[in-house]
């Protein structure tokens, strides 16, 4: 049984990524980003290359608030893209997250899949993964083990409700996955972060994670990869019917990114909590301008997996090309609000345009 469901963690792994590149996967909804109007600053009175990217997470300075975002892990393709993301992750002093370590726990013959993350970046800031569900089955012992696999520096704990509903190899009993949360919050010294796979966050659920003291919540909205849109085309492939009607119906399922940001912002300040929750802007990001939104809405930082991946197959070379892009958009959306940094941005003016504004009214969300 163990090595069928070793044989099956890498099947799918590779499987994702593939779908993911070679399909159209992303969601027919927006991430509402486009509601957020910048105020344009005629007369800067800046210098554009005095901008100052630096931000801080989990009181860390990185040189940009960018996280690669975790993807792979398990197999051969997994190892090549997690090396590759690794040297440009150090080289940028940005953090960096690798796939679900199930495979690892369950198969001590991949773990160098993962590993080889922290062998290319010894001095890198690097995210360890786990699912929600797969929470119940592990005891301390396994966590430390994540944790060691690749020395991380903070544990991410993803929630794909949705996914895993379309998966037709899924797992759906949620319950009990809350305490387990608060037990692994409780029992690691470095922080955890809960994220979302694409259906976003509400202040509701928010609550819920900021009351098990988790340090960080990643939102993963609406607007970028629709998880069901690739279980619709894995059901397809075998031909389940049933699970591709699913797939198809609930394709564009969730709260946008913009609305997902306020959402756990508001429920950050009508908490009272004094430790700092950071908020990470996922989602449908692909430019600097998105970014830049990202932040006026309260994010500390952004992560993107997509954007990444196709680069990441190819070379160091090829991401190092995106980023700098990126880089260079996110600097002119400081430049043209006449932010010297990203701590001015978040001050800086912006305005609000329906859907989203509507949504911040019916929810009473804080902006």
């Amino acid at each position: 049984m163990n090595n069928r469901l070793n044989d099956i963690l890498k099947t799918r792994k590779d499987e994702h990524i593939y779908v993911v590149l070679e399909n159209d996967v992303v969601t027919k909804r927006t991430t509402w980003l486009e509601c957020v109007n910048l105020i344009h600053k005629s007369l800067p009175e800046i210098d554009l290359k005095s901008i100052d990217l630096r931000a801080n997470l989990f009181n860390k300075i990185f040189d940009a608030p960018i996280l690669i975002e975790a993807m792979t892990g398990g197999t051969e393709l997994g190892a090549k893209i997690n090396r590759n993301l690794a040297n440009v992750a150090s080289e940028y002093n940005v953090p960096m997250g690798v796939g679900s370590q199930r495979a690892g726990l369950k198969n001590p013959d991949v773990i160098n899949t993962y590993r080889i993350a922290r062998e290319t970046a010894p001095d890198a800031f690097l995210i360890g993964n786990i699912g929600a569900l797969q929470l119940r089955e592990l005891s301390f012992s396994d966590i430390d083990k994540l944790v060691s696999m690749i020395d991380a520096n903070a544990l991410a704990i993803h929630l794909n409700a949705l996914q895993e509903v379309i998966q037709w190899e899924g797992e759906t009993n949620y319950s009990g996955v809350l305490e387990k949360i608060h037990e692994i919050t409780d029992y690691l010294s470095i922080p955890v972060i809960v994220k979302e796979t694409g259906a976003g966050i509400s202040k509701e659920t928010a609550y819920m994670l900021i009351n098990a003291n988790v340090n960080g919540i990643d939102v993963a909205g609406v607007g970028g990869t629709s998880w069901s849109a690739v279980e619709y085309y894995r059901a397809r492939k075998r031909n389940d019917e049933t699970k591709a009607n699913l797939g198809k119906l609930f394709w564009d399922w969730g709260i946008p990114t913009a609305a997902s940001i306020l959402e756990v912002v508001t429920a950050i300040h009508e908490s009272g909590r004094k430790e700092k929750v950071y908020v990470i802007s996922s989602g449908g990001i692909r430019t600097g301008l998105d970014a830049a939104k990202s932040f006026v809405l309260g994010a500390d930082f952004v992560g993107m997996a997509k954007p990444f991946l196709k680069p990441a197959m190819e070379s160091i070379d090829s991401i190092k090309k995106f980023l700098n892009l990126f880089l260079d958009e996110l600097r002119t959306a400081l430049f043209l609000t006449g932010s010297r940094n990203i701590s001015e941005l978040r001050n800086s003016k912006f305005v609000v345009l329906s859907p989203l504004k509507d949504w911040i009214e019916q929810r009473k969300l804080i902006i």
